[in-house]
């Protein structure tokens, strides 16, 4: 933990503590609000002023909210925080000075006494935690040190699909009257079933298929999805990675070592097309033919990491994906560029495959692939 003191001799203004203040009730509501967002907020209140709620809310949407799906959550608390009570104006009494401290994972919190400044005036210490800050960056806005530890941080997440009934059945004290458990009991009391035996289903998890497309159009988040589908295929053992391009490539062997950097380098060497040109519908065809109807895809969890841009017949993607559709379980698309302000699927390859799309989802940031995984493991 490393703290510095900003502007220890100037107390916090009123509009400070409401910028604060909102930043909280937004984080209540579920909304992930860095503090590099508040601070921009504040700037924008700086020059804009709190007098004319209009400003206000706008400021707020443009700095504050990251996703279309959080819209709803900032005007709750924007109706709760600015429009149903009254703006407090006058001083209150406050630390002499506030601390911004940068929290480490592995640090403990500061102890309270060192929350007093010189002279044991009373400081307010506001921290923020740099993992929670990468979480939700842009993969395409990092840095080669934020890569190397992303790449860390994706060793921890759990992946893993759908339960789905199994045929196998294991004993339990209801269910399914098991008659050979009842008559090998009975043989133990003479031939008499004095108690019953039972057996219920056991579930077991979908096999999950991984398909990321690794053409120059996805380099700025291809290398991080790979290293997210490694993780995959290590950390349980029904699940397929591939990579799409001008061709298709089986990367299931080169992303099993458990090593990432080796799993890595071993899957660009056996990648021929890497950062060329997109045919998804070829690519998607030829899984189709040599791997998906013939059983991986059957019941299966297809998860498709594209931005949807490609060089090919886009009559040919919808009915790869038409074809696709009809054995897998649920195929999930996942897409880096729809995070981006304004973003609609209208790239033609996208157009082609999203009606055969069961859920279209964000894949730019670590916060994101933690929904993916969740959405992977829905029933």
């Amino acid at each position: 933990m490393r703290d510095a003191v900003i502007d220890g001799d100037a107390p916090m203004t009123s509009v400070d503590r409401m910028a604060v203040g909102f930043a909280t009730a937004l984080r209540a509501e579920g909304i992930a609000v860095p503090v590099g967002s508040v601070a921009t907020f504040l700037q924008a209140l700086g020059v804009l002023g709190v007098e004319r709620r209009s400003l206000v809310h706008g400021a707020g949407r443009a700095t504050l909210v990251r996703r279309p799906e959080e819209l709803a959550k900032y005007e709750r608390a924007f109706a709760a925080f600015w429009l149903q009570r009254e703006m407090v104006l006058e001083p209150a009494p406050e630390p002499d000075s506030v601390m911004l401290g940068v929290e480490d994972d592995d640090d403990d919190l500061l102890d309270p006494a060192q929350d007093e400044g010189p002279g044991g005036d009373e400081q307010l210490v506001v921290r923020y935690s740099a993992t929670e800050v990468l979480r939700h960056k842009d993969f395409a806005a990092y840095s080669p040190a934020e890569h190397a530890e992303a790449r860390r941080l994706m060793a921890g997440l759990r992946f893993g699909g759908a339960q789905r009934r199994s045929r196998r059945r294991r004993p339990a004290r209801s269910g399914r009257l098991d008659l050979r458990g009842t008559v090998r009991g009975a043989l133990r009391h003479e031939g008499e079933p004095i108690q019953r035996a039972f057996t219920r289903p056991v579930s077991r998890p979908r096999p999950v298929v991984l398909l990321c497309d690794v053409s120059g159009s996805m380099e700025p988040y291809s290398r991080a999805l790979l290293r997210f589908m490694q993780a995959a295929v290590v950390g349980r053992g029904r699940v397929e990675a591939f990579a799409l391009g001008t061709r298709l490539t089986r990367l299931t062997r080169e992303l099993s070592s458990h090593d990432p950097d080796v799993a890595l380098a071993s899957a660009a060497r056996s990648v021929q097309d890497w950062s060329g040109g997109t045919r998804l519908g070829q690519a998607v065809q030829a899984f189709n033919t040599e791997w998906g109807v013939r059983g991986m895809a059957r019941g299966a969890v297809v998860v498709v990491l594209s931005d949807g841009w490609d060089r090919g017949d886009p009559a040919e993607l919808a009915d790869a994906m038409a074809r696709l559709r009809r054995v897998a379980f649920r195929i999930v698309w996942v897409n880096p560029l729809k995070a981006s302000p304004g973003y609609a699927p209208l790239a033609r390859g996208m157009a082609a495959a999203l009606p055969h799309v069961d859920v279209f989802i964000e894949g730019h940031s670590l916060s994101a692939l933690e929904h993916l995984a969740e959405v992977v493991a829905r029933p």
